[in-house]
């Protein structure tokens, strides 16, 4: 081999960058890419124009396919296209992005080992989410076909092998990170005037948005002046009725598209974060806010306490009592949030992509020894 040459050449399907809504999955992959040796080759395919969540690395090759019409005739070359790449070129490994393809085959299909990454399993947990049962089929098969699995937190591994008959050797975690930089805290963005606590993300289902709301609502009435401040998409009519409803019109925002800056600065600026939800994967939020030295408010369900350890108050989220309490509390006795902070630092030390990318690498170069 010509020492000019890569050792290892990556496929990376980009499927994933068909969806809107998984930018956390693109992040992973985009963190992960840049962090590959310079002896690395990593190849991605993509189905539409230049974006900003697109993977950047000093030997990157992208593959790019633009859909036109007649879409019929589109949808034919693109699976011909992203066939021949996957042909055309002798990859050590591949990684796709999600667990279906652009070249519309089986990742079974692969001639070299590969890697799939669970992100959780929401799908299997939450059937009404997949009423097909399609996402949950894909899945199956791309985990069964895989050379290695990675899960992103314990608890997925554990909801993994309940659930699928997978060899326990080839499933390891590999815990996510954040790339939020902690100094943009100190920012002048906007944020809400008076006191208060902050929710992250997406609100349907199990999200638990609505037990939060109910359990706010209950707290606006012992503590007058707090807010809420959701960061997300705009509330839609049955999230404003509900507002209208527990007599909180005016005490909780909606932020929605925050750049970078203004979500550290909403999460400095906070009371704590609120992160309700019935089922994480991993929960990027809570690790943003401890990184933010924001106190965490988090169930106590799945990984989230495997994220947030000790350095948060974890609550059960089918009591709104119990966080209405844990909401008063905080509010009025704000010096009761410094033990939380320095405990968040520490904890949120923990994890980082550098260390995501490290056993990444490691379980490529395992599988092409």
């Amino acid at each position: 081999m010509n020492a000019n040459e890569p050792t290892m050449r990556i496929i990376y399907d980009g499927a994933i960058y068909q969806e809107e809504n998984a930018g956390g999955i693109k992040r992973y992959f985009a963190n992960l890419i840049r962090r590959l040796p310079a002896d690395f080759e990593p190849h991605v395919t993509i189905c539409r124009g230049p974006s900003v969540t697109d993977p950047s690395h000093q030997f990157l090759r992208t593959h790019r396919f633009r859909r036109f019409r007649p879409q019929r005739f589109s949808v034919r070359l693109e699976k011909v296209f992203f066939g021949r790449v996957q042909d055309s070129h002798s990859f050590s490994l591949a990684h796709p992005t999600y667990y279906t393809l652009l070249s519309q085959r089986e990742i079974a299909d692969y001639l070299c080992p590969t890697v799939i990454t669970v992100w959780d399993m929401i799908h299997e947990l939450f059937p009404a989410l997949d009423p097909s049962g399609s996402v949950a089929q894909q899945k199956r098969r791309a985990v069964e076909a895989a050379d290695a699995v990675l899960c992103i937190s314990e608890n997925t591994k554990r909801d993994l092998l309940a659930r699928h008959r997978v060899d326990e050797k080839k499933v390891l975690v590999t815990h996510l990170g954040t790339d939020l930089d902690a100094t943009l805290v100190q920012g002048d963005e906007r944020t809400p005037s008076r006191p208060y606590f902050l929710y992250v993300g997406a609100r349907a289902g199990y999200k638990n948005f609505d037990g939060l709301l109910s359990a706010f609502a209950q707290a606006a009435t012992l503590v007058s002046d707090i807010a809420l401040c959701a960061v997300g998409s705009q509330f839609s009519r049955e999230e404003a009725r509900r507002i209208v409803e527990l007599g909180l019109t005016g005490r909780v925002e909606a932020y929605s598209k925050v750049s970078d800056r203004q979500l550290a600065a909403l999460y400095g600026h906070s009371i704590a974060l609120v992160y309700p939800s019935l089922y994480e994967g991993f929960g990027i939020p809570p690790l943003e806010a401890m990184h933010c030295g924001t106190p965490v408010v988090a169930s106590n369900r799945a990984s989230i306490p495997e994220v947030v350890g000790n350095a948060g108050i974890l609550f059960d989220p089918d009591s709104a009592n119990e966080l209405t309490d844990i909401l008063v509390s905080l509010a009025r006795d704000p010096a009761s949030r410094e033990a939380l902070i320095q405990r968040g630092y520490e904890r949120a030390r923990r994890f980082s992509w550098d260390e995501t990318a490290r056993q990444t690498i490691e379980v490529y170069r395992n599988l092409t020894r």
